[in-house]
């Protein structure tokens, strides 16, 4: 089980406002925001804040993967995240090469990480 992960990132409002439009269809909210550490947490629903931005660079590129509850889902990630200024890499849909059911969609985020939106469906077997 992971409790949080943090991404690195150059510039801190730039960061909150692309991960608050890119992670608003999978249900995440910035809750936490501390400028004076450059550090900001988001959660999804009632739990932990589990996924956390800090603005110390970014030196190397990350991939982080959330979690869709349908296709739809992962399609609006996609959408939000081009329309806040991430960059394709990767278009919706199926990656037969990862199982029959697993569909994603992948972006890069202003500082060059890989973002993605998986959703498995088991239906795809």
């Amino acid at each position: 089980m992971i409790a949080h992960v943090t991404i690195h990132v150059n510039d801190f409002e730039k960061g909150k406002e692309f991960y608050s439009k890119a992670l608003a269809p999978l249900g995440y909210k910035l809750t936490k925001d501390f400028p004076q550490w450059k550090a900001a947490g988001f959660v999804s629903g009632e739990g932990n804040t589990d996924f956390w931005l800090h603005a110390d660079g970014a030196k190397q590129p990350t991939h982080i993967a959330f979690t869709a509850t349908s296709e739809e889902m992962a399609k609006e990630f996609y959408d939000a995240a081009i329309k806040a200024g991430g960059k394709d890499n990767g278009a919706p849909g199926y990656r037969t090469e990862y199982g029959a059911g697993y569909y994603a969609a992948f972006v890069y985020d202003p500082d060059g990480h890989n973002i993605e939106a998986m959703y498995w469906n088991d239906s795809k077997k």
